[in-house]
């Protein structure tokens, strides 16, 4: 079966007459039918050519459900008289949000109730997704927003908990965010513009007609997104305004928000200034106000919170050059500091009272963790997750007051999995510049390391964001047959701290895919691998290292594998009409400078297609996504049939129904997991 050409210009097709655009910019064209067709076609291809691995999709899906308990539940979160908590049952996609009342135990004898059958709301839907799920702090109500497409567009409903009627709802176009006023009948909800941007935020009375919401702020400014928080302590309303590198907060009392006061209740905290951030969390009298100003790697400040003027901070926790702050919590008698130094993650308790602090012990080389729910705060223990690359998820209990530690749950991984027989590394490749660049690997014990295995290396290298050395079960699939997993944490990203992600972004973005093009040569020079015998993947903003890696050095890879790749960098920066653009200013440059326009051009992955073999590609997409349209991978991979030497597969499949995050239930998203393992051990020999 031949591949589908898309045309350049083909007829009765629109083309934006600007030299900047290129001739594949038609397959923007979303309601056109050559473009769905194409598309199809596409997809029909790349279902034709994936055909002699449908055996292996087959196990691979049967050894990967085999692993997970289909029926299990969460650990159960105390709020006042509910223990609440999710569950899931076999065969069922979808979670069931569910409490009980409260007794001096969690396992109680207390009747379930069901608050929330997401399966029965999900039936007959290709795509389901909730968004926020927030009782009301009566615990009568349920609010809950869904979106059906995958576009990330939300709406808004509210079931009264004691019939489980729904008695408020729809709203439509939401964001992610929904807040409960302190009176149990108030809410607010950040609500989405024309361009799906987060851009106002709205105070809603339950049964109250939409129309009649009251607007309490909106942002002129493209480079903000909004959002709206309460406090821990439920004693004030935020409405934080962001861009990539600067905040804005304002702050009111709850019962204020509540008020017909409307926007007037609320006040500036800071206002805002380039590239200063900062964020707000509440105990007592107090502000604690984690911020860069003067402070690369961030430090805290605590402030009156009835006056948090600038004037007012005092710094309680000074910068330090090697230790990012990345988070802070607080509770009645207790501040939490999540902490990250030498790419690890660490959380630091600071007693409010004696202001004694006492780090949270953890013991492997290569680990990560985050905090879980935590919603009540006068409570002293502090619920936080645990994992390494060889460790599966762990919920774990800390006491805060007297420095004690209770696993509450190790997340079952069957089918005989015995973390022995796997091993985790840290190792650093030297960059172009000398700089040490982080490679996180796990492979099995028994696996050779003489430059015949396989290598799947994974990198992301932007925003900030860290890759977490966490464990996944489906990956056992791929260690067990002889490959090492290894992750790049290239710059751009946030593991060594905030130099880290600045040395990767803007001018400097080259070095996210030289650092990654670095780890792969070490991998190669060490006997991990060797040239050729790595599979490279990579999704979004990592999709873009994987088409400018393939641009740079398309020998290194036997594969690669694209996901929701944001490859089409300068026409998209180019465009103000798209949600993301103008925030994205600060990640990427402003293209309508000169210097920046020519720095984008030199590594966008879509411009710099040359003439020139490339490795066998997956590339994977959703047509109602939001954040990377599908149009990006579409005209990247029509550019690349037209141009690349080789004969090496080169397949593009559009997932229609779905957006950003792919499929929405855990059994589809599984079938996709077995459908790339599949890809990729087909392409290095290891199907068996």
């Amino acid at each position: 079966m031949n591949p589908p050409i898309a045309k350049k210009i083909p007829k009765n097709v629109t083309v934006h007459e600007d030299p900047r655009v290129d001739e594949y910019h038609w397959l923007r064209e979303r309601d056109n039918p050559d473009v769905v067709a194409y598309l199809r076609a596409e997809n029909e291809y790349a279902d034709a050519m994936l055909a002699p691995t449908d055996r292996l999709q087959r196990l691979l899906y049967d050894e990967m459900l085999a692993r997970l308990n289909e029926t299990d539940s969460s650990v159960p979160v105390q709020r006042d008289e509910y223990f609440y908590y999710t569950r899931t049952e076999k065969d069922r996609q979808y979670e069931i949000f569910c409490r009980r009342r409260a007794t001096d135990a969690i396992e109680t004898d207390a009747p379930e109730e069901v608050l929330l059958d997401e399966n029965a709301l999900a039936h007959g839907r290709p795509y389901f997704a909730v968004g926020a799920r927030e009782v009301s702090p009566d615990h009568r109500y349920l609010a809950y927003t869904v979106d059906t497409t995958g576009s990330e567009s939300f709406e808004l409903f509210v079931m009264d908990l004691a019939t489980r009627a729904v008695v408020d709802g729809p709203i439509p176009g939401l964001s992610y965010d929904v807040e409960w006023g302190n009176d149990s009948h108030t809410l607010f909800y950040t609500i989405l513009d024309v361009q799906m941007r987060p851009h106002a935020v709205r105070r809603h009375r339950l049964g109250a007609p939409a129309v009649s919401d009251v607007e309490l702020y909106r942002e002129s400014d493209p480079a903000f997104f909004v959002g709206v928080e309460v406090s821990r302590s439920r004693e004030y309303l935020f409405i934080v305004m962001e861009s990539n590198t600067t905040t804005e907060m304002h702050v009111a009392r709850s019962a204020d928000a509540v008020s017909d006061a409307g926007p007037s209740a609320f006040r500036v905290v800071q206002p805002r200034r380039t590239e200063v951030e900062y964020h707000i969390a509440h105990s007592g009298e107090s502000f604690f106000i984690l911020t860069n100003e003067d402070a690369f790697n961030f430090r805290v400040f605590e402030a009156p919170a009835r006056d948090p003027s600038r004037a007012q901070w005092r710094e309680i926790i000074a910068h330090r050059p090697s230790v990012k702050i990345d988070a802070v919590e607080a509770f009645e008698r207790h501040l939490v500091v999540v902490e990250r130094e030498n790419g690890l993650k660490r959380i630091r308790v600071i007693d409010l009272l004696t202001r004694e602090s006492r780090e949270v012990a953890l013991d492997e080389p290569v680990y990560t963790v985050w905090l879980e729910q935590n919603p009540e705060f006068h409570a002293t223990t502090l619920r936080f997750s645990y994992s390494s690359l060889t460790t599966p998820r762990s919920v774990f209990d800390y006491d805060m007051a007297e420095g004690t530690l209770v696993l509450r749950k190790r997340y079952d991984v069957l089918g005989g999995f015995d973390p022995a027989r796997y091993a985790s590394e840290r190792l650093y490749a030297s960059a172009v510049d000398g700089t040490r660049v982080p490679i996180s690997l796990v492979y099995r014990r028994d696996t050779p390391r003489d430059g015949s295995a396989p290598v799947l290396l994974y990198g992301y290298g932007a925003y900030g964001v860290s890759v977490e050395p966490h464990f996944v079960s489906n990956r056992v699939s791929l260690l067990d047959r002889g490959v090492i997993f290894a992750i790049a944490h290239v710059r751009g990203g946030g593991e060594l701290g905030r130099a880290w992600y600045e040395k990767g972004k803007r001018f400097y973005k080259r070095n996210t895919f030289t650092d990654f093009i670095a780890c792969a040569e070490h991998l190669i020079a060490k006997g991990y691998t060797r040239a050729g015998g790595i599979v490279c993947y990579g999704g979004s903003a990592g999709g873009m290292l994987m088409g400018a890696v393939a641009n740079l050095r398309p020998d290194l890879w036997r594969a690669m594998v694209a996901v929701v790749p944001f490859v089409d960098v300068l026409n998209t920066m180019l465009d103000h009409s798209l949600p993301l653009t103008v925030i994205e200013f600060e990640e990427w440059g402003n293209p309508e400078e000169k210097k920046a326009y020519e720095y984008i051009r030199s590594y966008s992955p879509y411009e710099n297609i040359q003439r020139q073999d490339y490795p066998a590609m997956l590339v994977l997409s959703g047509f109602n996504d939001r954040r990377v349209q599908y149009w990006e991978p579409a005209k990247w991979v029509a550019k690349l049939r037209a141009t690349k030497t080789d004969a090496n597969p080169l397949l593009l499949r559009t997932r229609m129904g779905e957006g950003h995050k792919g499929a929405s239930g855990r059994y589809d998203y599984l079938k996709d997991v077995a459908l790339e393992y599949a890809f990729i051990l087909e392409r290095v020999g290891r199907e068996g």
